[in-house]
């Protein structure tokens, strides 16, 4: 997209899950074996792109959503190793945890907000991104 206010959001949400994918490298990185195809963690310019985790989140139109428009939040961890249920959902419990503190941190005068909407989390409310909010 070109709007520049979803660019500044983007980024914004790029730096608080590479904060994120730090605390779960340091915490879990080291527990499961990576796929043979990932390199290390540090081992590129973009935390998405090494080590154990990536964390990101996708636009949503919210079509059949609870709660509208936002960004899904999506948590993998890359490798082959089945890695147990109740692992994952302290991992992604953690990770949601912590996006919903970084984005009081980041902005403290918006009402964003984190919720289970299905099978998913999303983040939605006052984004700062008036193309998108009614």
């Amino acid at each position: 997209m070109n709007n520049p206010k979803i660019k500044e959001w983007e980024h914004t949400l790029r730096k608080i899950f590479d904060i994120i994918d730090d605390h779960l490298e340091d915490k879990y990185g080291f527990l499961y074996p990576l796929h043979p195809a990932r390199p290390q963690r540090g081992h590129t310019a973009n935390k998405s792109s090494d080590g154990l985790f990536n964390i990101g989140a996708a636009f949503s139109a919210g079509f059949g959503s609870n709660y509208g428009r936002g960004w899904v939040v999506d948590v993998t961890m890359v490798t082959l190793f089945k890695v147990p249920g109740n692992v994952k959902i302290q991992i992604y419990n953690k990770v949601i945890e912590e996006l919903k503190r970084l984005l009081i941190d980041f902005y403290p005068e918006r009402k964003i907000k984190v919720e289970k909407d299905g099978n998913v989390f999303k983040i939605f409310g006052e984004l700062g991104l008036e193309i998108y909010e009614k």
